[in-house]
């Protein structure tokens, strides 16, 4: 392989990066907000509400990416829609990130005991605040490296936008080796930027994942000296009680 060649390439390819990254970031974004929604419904013991969030995922988890990406691009205009590959990238991979985030957000929710949530209930918090306060903050901070794994397929799996003519890295790489007849040299320095670009999302998440690990013991450990203490005083009362009476 031509080092040098390989060389001249990245600053043609990080313009299709930038792209990625950028689709990727959307995704994630408008995927958890979509994917709270769904987690709320999906755990609600309201079937108005579970069932319809219930076949939503299953339909989204089920079908591949690549087809929803085609039904958005090329299903839609039969029935008067046409959209932009940008915007049918970003609502394609939105719409499939959202469905694999609620699943993470339940299995977070799922993990924290359930003698919370009706702590939380008995003390005349609503459902609602209940998870607001409760239940989701100890969530947030156990998904974190689930939700990092997901933005790196994310990360990944749009690649799969060039079969919609949009460019990103997958299809800025087409185009070079349209131009230079040289794949393998094109698809390399593309496998290294995929590369760095998930290492990098990778460092995110697990410095975030940190920090936040951080801050919950910073919380907890006040309250846990306070019980400790606490115990202690009450040990030493019983005792003295004890030695009173005998």
């Amino acid at each position: 392989m031509d080092v040098k060649f390989i060389t001249g390439l990245f600053p043609v390819l990080l313009k299709g990066a930038v792209m990625t990254v950028e689709l990727t970031c959307l995704s994630m974004v408008f995927g958890i907000i979509i994917g709270l929604g769904l987690v709320l419904m999906r755990v609600s013991l309201n079937p108005l509400l579970s069932k319809p969030a219930a076949l939503y995922i299953w339909w989204m988890r089920g079908t591949p990416l690549l087809m929803q990406l085609f039904l958005i691009y090329y299903g839609l205009p039969q029935v008067g829609v046409t959209l932009d590959p940008f915007p049918a990238a970003v609502i394609g991979m939105t719409l499939n990130a959202s469905a694999y985030i609620a699943e993470i957000f339940r299995g977070g929710i799922l993990s924290i005991d359930k003698g919370q949530m009706e702590a939380a209930r008995s003390l005349g918090m609503t459902y609602m605040q209940s998870m607001r306060w409760v239940i989701f903050p100890q969530t947030f901070s156990r998904i974190i490296l689930p939700l990092g794994n997901e933005a790196v397929a994310r990360l990944k799996d749009s690649s799969l936008v060039s079969t919609i003519a949009m460019v990103d890295l997958m299809r800025s790489a087409q185009q070079m080796i349209a131009t230079t007849f040289r794949p393998l040299e094109v698809f390399f320095a593309a496998g290294i930027l995929y590369l760095v670009l998930t290492t990098v999302f990778t460092l995110i998440f697990n410095i975030w994942e940190k920090r936040l690990t951080n801050q919950s013991r910073a919380r907890v450990r006040p309250l846990e000296y306070l019980r400790v203490w606490s115990t202690r005083i009450f040990r030493k009362a019983r005792v003295f009680r004890r030695g009173m009476n005998a």
